[in-house]
């Protein structure tokens, strides 16, 4: 398989696995939809991480296999590779990159998934596409632009430059930068600090952040205080706000 999804304690990791440089072909674009619900599905991950090994995270799309289609076949398979790509975003549990080498084109729209993105120091990403005559076709104009704001997010689409890892950490295009040997394991650090946390409270605050962004201040306060309101049903308000009051703030344990 190009694409497994690996779980343990509670983390599903999503790996690429098509060496040498992870290229995201049709075979991969399909898998990863498949398992990004896959994960949304299952109870025991609880979040996830992408990563695309110790080497490279994705070095962007197959070139060989999309110079051969034309426009009449890119108009059917441009759908499909935006939903692969927004089915991992909208994974209802917290989802951080774990991102090394290369993570250009495809590859920084998929980081661009994440909620939270870790950064080995030997990292560069971009949105090169207009070098081929393009534009990022898999939701780099839309959540680049929302990510570090539109100005920034064109001067990387227009030049199709790459940055390293300290210049995307300072445009905020990801949160940290560490030694590459460390990596996944801060991203898995990252995620076990949420596998301890209260699920469907994580669900409602991920997608009240992102409902918000995608519509008007009014809409998005209606997103969230209607989850607000509905996790007072839920048990694990009940024992967040038990514990506080017995035992003070941050010592409740949620199933």
């Amino acid at each position: 398989m190009t694409v497994h999804l690996e779980v343990s304690e509670g983390i599903g990791t999503l790996r690429l696995d098509r060496p040498p440089m992870n290229a995201l072909n049709v075979a991969v674009q399909d898998r990863i939809k498949e398992l990004a619900e896959e994960a949304g599905r299952r109870e025991d991950v609880r979040a996830v991480i992408l990563y695309g090994g110790e080497k490279v995270f994705a070095a962007g799309a197959d070139i060989k296999e999309m110079r051969d289609m034309d426009h009449a076949a890119m108009v059917v398979r441009a759908r499909a590779l935006q939903e692969s790509f927004t089915a991992v975003a909208r994974i209802p549990k917290p989802v951080v990159a774990a991102v090394t080498g290369y993570a250009l084109g495809g590859g920084c729209e998929l980081a661009l998934c994440a909620d939270y993105r870790i950064a080995a120091d030997n990292a560069k990403l971009g949105q090169p596409e207009i070098l081929l005559g393009l534009i990022p076709g898999a939701g780099g104009t839309q959540r680049l632009s929302r990510l570090i704001g539109p100005s920034r997010a064109k001067d990387l689409i227009f030049t199709g430059r790459q940055v390293r890892a300290e210049e995307a950490l300072s445009l905020g295009l990801v949160d940290r930068v560490v030694p590459a040997a460390e990596v996944y394991e801060e991203a898995r650090a990252w995620a076990a600090r949420l596998v301890r946390g209260p699920a469907l409270a994580l669900r409602a605050a991920k997608e009240s952040v992102d409902a918000g962004l995608e519509t008007d201040i009014g809409t998005g306060l209606t997103v969230e205080r209607n989850w607000f309101a509905g996790l007072f049903a839920t048990e694990d308000r009940e024992r967040g706000m038990r514990s506080f009051v017995e035992e003070g703030p941050g010592k409740a344990k949620f199933l």
